[in-house]
């Protein structure tokens, strides 16, 4: 197969995690007589000092044109520290989300067996959780009407939803949960929001049409409770932009390290691929990151292409990497290998199977 994919390395570790990712992926592509062609476009805070955009019409055409989009990360602390600039990193996020439709973040949350006393969380409390959030990532209150007063002294930020933008979200959540294990779960703040209410009216009317799901309705709150006390608990859980982005990152510590989980963001033109960790400033240019997050997003973005065998490899050659103890700085101590060692660890154990 030949396939042309958009690499955005961003912002931090960005560049060095994806590198590491596309290593792995021309592994893969030797291995089972794949063409990979990779683009490379520019996102973020290093777009911004190079041409003012931090999404760019030039990055913008690359996408559009390409099979898929491998995404690193966004975000300098150089432009955190002063709330009046204008133009942040973050802001080429959202708008790649909304100019390329990607309307759909799906995010599991798993853990490895050999890693599972590295989370803080008991092993009682986490051992077997398996759960995907579907969140929905272009509208809600990140894209809503926002302001602020003369006198600077009030501002507002607006949350809304149109029914088809939680239909077409919803059905993801009930097709995936149709090849899990038939449980879906809609987060939302019923009980005090509007649009809330319109999202458990949605889906509620949607049940008849997936008779074999077993739904279940719950607030916001109580599940950021139940999933430091049952995660396992859950399956499928399908919520607004806010909450999921608040949800996802919470759930993340159930894995033991952020850099262990994979993301990938669905939408109408293409869809882009990419860990749910951020840029690590700190740790930029020192060959410490843990690549796994993205290498694990590289693989869904191969499953999501078709390739279920290449992905799976990719999955099995992660998983023997934490076997055999072969571990970055963040889950081990002692006896650590670097970004790039483990990429070639990696790439190396699929050429060898």
């Amino acid at each position: 197969m030949d396939l042309r994919i958009t690499k955005l390395p961003g912002d931090g570790i960005g560049p060095e995690v994806v590198n590491e990712a596309v290593k792995v992926c021309d592994s893969i592509a030797k291995k089972f007589n794949h063409n990979i062609t990779w683009d490379k476009g520019i996102v973020g805070a290093n777009a911004i000092e190079k041409v003012g955009n931090p999404y760019p019409d030039e990055t913008h055409d690359k996408c559009l044109n390409s099979d898929a989009v491998l995404f690193g990360a966004i975000g300098d602390p150089k432009f955190d520290n002063n709330p009046s600039l204008k133009i942040r990193p973050e802001q080429g996020l959202l708008s790649m989300r909304k100019k390329l439709g990607l309307y759909a973040n799906i995010r599991p949350t798993f853990t490895f067996e050999e890693l599972i006393d590295k989370s803080p969380l008991k092993r009682e409390l986490i051992q077997g959780t398996d759960i995907v959030f579907v969140r929905e990532l272009t509208s809600g209150i990140y894209f809503g009407e926002r302001g602020r007063s003369n006198d600077k002294n009030y501002a507002f930020d607006t949350c809304s939803y149109k029914r088809s933008e939680i239909e077409r979200l919803a059905k993801i959540g009930f097709d995936l949960s149709m090849k899990r294990n038939k449980k879906l779960c809609c987060v939302d703040k019923a009980n005090v929001l509007e649009s809330s209410r319109l999202w458990r009216e949605t889906i509620q009317s949607m049940e008849s049409k997936y008779p074999d799901v077993d739904v279940s309705y719950e607030f916001v709150d109580a599940v950021a409770m139940r999933l430091i006390q049952n995660p396992s608990s859950y399956d499928v859980l399908v919520t607004s932009n806010l909450f999921g982005d608040i949800l996802t990152d919470e759930a993340s510590i159930i894995s033991g390290s952020i850099g262990l989980m994979p993301s990938a963001s669905i939408g109408d033109k293409t869809s882009v691929f990419e860990p749910i960790h951020g840029s690590y400033p700190e740790a930029a240019g020192m060959n410490i990151a843990n690549p796994i997050a993205t290498i694990l997003s590289s693989s869904m973005m191969l499953k999501q292409l078709g390739l279920s065998e290449e992905s799976d490899m990719i999955d099995y050659a992660v998983k023997e990497s934490i076997r055999t103890g072969y571990l970055t700085k963040d889950l081990s101590n002692k006896n650590f290998v670097s970004t790039s060692e483990l990429g070639d660890w990696i790439a190396n154990k699929i050429s060898e199977v």
